[in-house]
């Protein structure tokens, strides 16, 4: 499936000045148009004709290439007094202003529908000269913050996206490239699909073999220390993070910037093996073990501590972690306090399902496979995004062209 050598993706090396390919601006191939404005009493309608397309529906569980689900409604009635006109299927849309747009969603419009002003909906006027499918790719190529202008609240130029130049090879070029995208974007889609089957398995596993089994239970203090070594000698050592989507990580990598002190005496020492979190967002999973690196500081404020391997197996303690129910009885254990912070003491407090370590090592190695197996089909999603990239990067810019049959061979 996935291919990274250019016969096998049945395109060739286009010519000099890429011959055949020709750029038009945006405007004169498509309209470029803002959704519309919609006072708060006619939003909310969960039912009705059309689909109401707002910023946050773009992200929406089911709407990756296509827009299949919104949240609003509106009906003929609300359409009529607004003097509105639906966007036709096949428009592309993505945000206009704000954060969303460091998220890049671009979506294709599945029926005719309403946007909110947030939106830009881009149209193709003539489907013989510009295949819609085609143009949506170019711009799934493109960065939308290239199209704003410069300030602290990133917003889409109108002027700009309409002057921006899209090359355009004959018809059924385009339309056979975005066959061969669209190809990928398939395969994505059933891997990622098939990743979250993984997942739903891997947390009814967790939940059979852990929280539901009638195990023994000790509180978590009854095998967890705190550790509390300081980096006294003021080491220039890894300062790292703790974040609830990617457990340990560089704060550069997180914020774009180092984040720590200068002066890093105080802060606390974690080693490969141990686990730390932060207080005050445990509550939503900002705990994991260090495995990436051999040791590293953290910032005072979060909580360091290691386990008794005699007690209990660490990779066991991990997939517990993991469960609704450790979840559950963190959140508890953050309730009454002010900021909604948990101690070590209260952390240690927590019931834990402790059998016998021959027991948890089992359950562990179980779980260790199916998360594998998540992680290895990860890998290939990337995989296949790196490949679909490279291959928009060389048929969007005429590099390649992809070969079609002439007219005449066809009459």
């Amino acid at each position: 499936m996935m291919a990274n050598r250019r016969q096998s993706t049945g395109v060739s090396t286009a010519g000099a000045g890429h011959a055949g390919v020709t750029s038009y601006r945006l405007d004169l191939i498509a309209s470029v148009q803002q959704g519309y404005t919609f006072s708060p009493d006619r939003q909310g309608q969960t039912q009705g004709k059309w689909l109401y397309v707002k910023v946050g529906d773009l992200n929406a569980h089911g709407n990756s290439k296509y827009m299949w689900r919104t949240t609003n409604y509106i009906s003929d009635d609300v359409l009529a007094e607004m003097r509105a006109t639906p966007f036709l299927a096949g428009s592309i849309v993505f945000p206009r202003v704000g954060a969303a747009l460091r998220n890049n969603n671009k979506r294709i419009l599945q029926q005719d529908c309403l946007t909110d002003d947030n939106v830009i909906v881009v149209t193709v006027r003539d489907p013989s000269v510009c295949c819609a499918e085609y143009l949506y790719y170019w711009f799934d190529y493109h960065d939308l913050q290239q199209f704003c202008n410069d300030g602290t609240v990133p917003i889409i130029n109108g002027k700009n996206l309409k002057r921006q130049k899209v090359p355009l090879p004959a018809i059924e070029a385009q339309q056979k490239t975005a066959s061969m995208l669209s190809a990928w974007d398939t395969s994505v889609e059933k891997a990622v699909q098939l990743i979250a089957a993984k997942e739903d398995h891997y947390t009814h596993e967790l939940s059979r073999l852990i929280s539901q089994c009638k195990h023994q239970r000790s509180h978590v203090g009854h095998f967890a220390h705190e550790v509390s070594e300081r980096n006294r000698g003021g080491n220039d050592v890894r300062v790292l993070s703790v974040t609830n989507s990617r457990g340990f990580v560089l704060p550069e990598d997180q914020f774009e910037r180092r984040v720590a002190s200068a002066d890093l005496s105080n802060y606390k020492v974690v080693a490969c093996g141990q686990y730390a979190y932060n207080p005050s967002r445990i509550n939503v999973g900002s705990i994991a073990r260090l495995d990436d690196w051999e040791m590293g500081v953290l910032s005072p404020m979060y909580v360091v501590f290691g386990l008794d391997h005699a007690k209990v197996d660490s990779d066991y303690f991990l997939h517990w972690l993991d469960s609704h129910e450790a979840r559950e009885r963190i959140k508890k254990s953050a309730q009454g306090s002010v900021r909604e912070t948990v101690s070590f003491t209260e952390f240690a407090a927590i019931a834990f399902p402790l059998p016998g370590l021959d027991r948890q090592a089992a359950i562990a190695r179980y779980l260790n496979t199916l998360r594998e197996e998540i992680s290895t089909l990860g890998v290939y999603v990337e995989k296949l995004k790196e490949q679909k990239r490279g291959l928009m990067q060389k048929l969007l810019t005429g590099q390649w062209r992809v070969p079609v049959e002439s007219r005449e061979a066809t009459t």
